[in-house]
Parts: C-alpha cells; sequence; structure tokens
C-alpha cells in the first residue's frame, strides 16, 4: 500500500491503557483477580445510576439530548456556575482533544509536565502542535527515615519552570491538579502567582480529575477564575469518585466564550443517553459519594503504613491512587503480580522504573494486594 502519514502520526506511540480484568484472566486461566491499576472506584457506580440507567435502556433507538440540557442544569446548580460556561466531553479526555483541536494550530506549543497525563503529549502531537514539556519538581515531606534518607519524596509541578518555558508560540499550559501519577498538589498562594504571569493570550488548563479527593483545606476553587484576564479552564470527571468510568462523561467549566468556540468544534452527540443519565443520578446520590471519599482516605493510610514496612517507600497523595517506590523494576514486579491475580501499574512508561502506582480498593482488595505484593518481593530479593 501506498499511503501516506503525517510524521507527526508516524511517530505517535498510542496510550497504554491498564490491562482489563477479562484479559488477565483469559491469559492465566486464573478468576477471582483483583485490579488495583486504572483509579477507578472500587465501590462500584452509584446505585441511583444503576436504576436510572436500567429504566431507560428500551429508549436506545432515540438519539441522545446533544445538549446534555438536565445534566448541565443540574450540574451547574450544584457546583454554582451557568450552563453556558459547561461542556460535557466522552470523558474529560475529549475536552482535551478539543481544547487542542480548536485553540492550536500546527506549530504553535503546550507546556505541560513531566510525568502527567499522557493524553496531553499525545493530542498536541497528533493536532501538529509542539510539547514543551517541563520535568516536575522534587521535594521532601515529613520526618527523615530510620535509614537517613529523606523520606517521603514528593514530585509536583514545576510552576516556575513552566513560566520559563513561555514563547510566543504558547498557547495552552496542561496542569492536573492532583497531578497523576504522583497525586500531589499545588495551593492556591502558588496558582495565583503563577497565573499573574501567564500571558492573557494562553489557556490554563486545571484537569482536576481528582479533585473531590484532595483535602478541602488545600484545595484550589477553580470557580474563582472564571473572570481571570488569563483564562482559566477546568476539567473534571464521572469517572473517579462517581464510579462511571465505563460510560464515558467528563466535563469542563470555563469562560462562555471559550465553551462557545468548543461547541462548534464537537460532535454533536458525544455523550451518550446512558451516560447523561447516569451522571445525572449520580449527582444527587450523597452517600455514595461520601463512602467513596471515606474509602479513599482510609485505604490510602492503611496500605501506605502496610507498604513502608514491607521495605518500600509510598509516596504522599491527595487522591485515591498513590506511588510505591519498589527498588526493584517496576514492570517485573507488575508480571509477577499478574500471575497472582492482581493488576497494578508499573510507571516504566512515565520514566518510573522503579515505581509502581496502586489504586485503593476494598478492604479485602487492599489485604490481597499486601499480601501478593510482600510475597513478590519476597521471591525478588531471594534470587
Amino acid at each position: 500500500m501506498k499511503f501516506k502519514v503525517a510524521e507527526n502520526i508516524e511517530t505517535l506511540v498510542p496510550y497504554p491503557p491498564g490491562k482489563p480484568l477479562e484479559e488477565l484472566e483469559r491469559e492465566y486461566g486464573i478468576s477471582g483477580s483483583i485490579k488495583l491499576a486504572s483509579n477507578e472506584n472500587s465501590l462500584g457506580p452509584s446505585p441511583k445510576s444503576v436504576a436510572a440507567i436500567s429504566k431507560a435502556l428500551f429508549n436506545l433507538h432515540r438519539y441522545p439530548d446533544g445538549s446534555c440540557y438536565y445534566l448541565g442544569k443540574a450540574l451547574a446548580e450544584k457546583i454554582g456556575v451557568s450552563p453556558e460556561q459547561l461542556v460535557f466531553g466522552n470523558g474529560s479526555n475529549e475536552i482535551i482533544e478539543l481544547l487542542v483541536s480548536t485553540f492550536l494550530q500546527p506549530g504553535e506549543e503546550v507546556i505541560t509536565s513531566h510525568p502527567t497525563f499522557l493524553v496531553y503529549h499525545k493530542m498536541v502531537q497528533a493536532a501538529g502542535g509542539v510539547n514543551r514539556v517541563v520535568p516536575l519538581r522534587q521535594f521532601t515531606v515529613g520526618a527523615p527515615a530510620a535509614d537517613g534518607d529523606a523520606y517521603p519524596l514528593g514530585l509536583c509541578h514545576d510552576l516556575d519552570g513552566i513560566l520559563g518555558e513561555l514563547s510566543a508560540k504558547s498557547r495552552i499550559i496542561f496542569l492536573d491538579n492532583p497531578n497523576n501519577p504522583t497525586g500531589t498538589v499545588f495551593e492556591k498562594k502558588e496558582f495565583d502567582h503563577f497565573l499573574a504571569r501567564v500571558p492573557e493570550d494562553v489557556i490554563v488548563v486545571l484537569d482536576e480529575a481528582y479533585v473531590d479527593f484532595v483535602d478541602p483545606a488545600i484545595r484550589i476553587d477553580a470557580r474563582d477564575y472564571l473572570n481571570s484576564k488569563t483564562p482559566v479552564v477546568a476539567l473534571r470527571t464521572f469517572s473517579k469518585a462517581y464510579g462511571l468510568a465505563g460510560l464515558r462523561v467528563g466535563y469542563g467549566f470555563m469562560p462562555a466564550e471559550i465553551a462557545g468556540y468548543i461547541h462548534r468544534v464537537r460532535q454533536p452527540f458525544n455523550v451518550n443517553s446512558l451516560a447523561q443519565i447516569g451522571a445525572l443520578a449520580a449527582l444527587e446520590d450523597d452517600d455514595h459519594y461520601r463512602k467513596t471519599l471515606d474509602l479513599a482516605r482510609d485505604g490510602i493510610a492503611w496500605l501506605s503504613r502496610e507498604i513502608n514496612q514491607l521495605g518500600c517507600r509510598a509516596f504522599a497523595s491527595q487522591t485515591n491512587f498513590f506511588l510505591v517506590d519498589l527498588g526493584f523494576d517496576g514492570k517485573q514486579v507488575y508480571e509477577k503480580m499478574l500471575g497472582k491475580g492482581v493488576i497494578i501499574r508499573p510507571m516504566n512508561a512515565y520514566g518510573y522504573p522503579h515505581k509502581i502506582r496502586i489504586t485503593v480498593g476494598l478492604p479485602e482488595e487492599n489485604e490481597r494486594l499486601v499480601k501478593s505484593l510482600a510475597a513478590t518481593l519476597d521471591e525478588l530479593r531471594n534470587g
């Protein structure tokens, strides 16, 4: 075949999704596996969402509401914005893509961090843009460990470094806050200092996929920046705290003018009917939402203590996941854990070959993970 592929697509590496449970059990011939790799909600979806979706199944022959009217109205009231400031997407991933396709021309630049959510880099490259990447900065929190090393380490966005990358070609800055995969956040004072120095023709995107899990005392309220001179867009999702990852529904709130331009680009039925119905019901289930947050906070605390006792180093996190420094190749640990029916996330693709990322599970899943990790580390240490 003689078709031609653009160079930016030819060199684009596909996003590496987490291994599905079904694939693991098919490959290894096992059952009863657990997945603590993709930052999903281990409680599952809200029962109210399941009930609402079940009632809607007989209407699947109808096209969705292209405006997400009822979901938009309820969400706007809940978070305190206007419906005109909302854009819904097939997951917040789609809104990332829409921002890039709407506001970036080939050769123009987007500034991101490393490591960060890999989709930013891929969308920019696919659009013919230029990625300017700033490494996360390292900091120390807590007391020294018994061996004298600073512990635990944290990795967060280098906002000053990002400012240093700004140029006349800069169009968008993506900041996942909390960061994926480190789980760290920057606070309001830092962000205010940063935003005051960003030119008014650059869009600053706060990706808040995990904002629900952040300690309210240090959480940035993105609504405060809807009228700032430098435009700010906040992205959120129903995949994490609301447990609807399989439905793919996310949203952004932003200045209405920016939303208006994105609506010119997005597909007319980009959020399916069941996603809209499930998300609307999830918004009303405060009990399930609170249980999700409690599960994550309690699980992080327990898992961190247990994993540190195995001779590893758990990083502090403001999300439902956390990094672990193993002292071994993360891919090797990942593969051995698969044989035990436990899926974790190796960080080799993020440039952290000795680290893994673990999602908080149900208490019994957390216990199984710790036992499996302990057995795996013993096998590796004993050759």
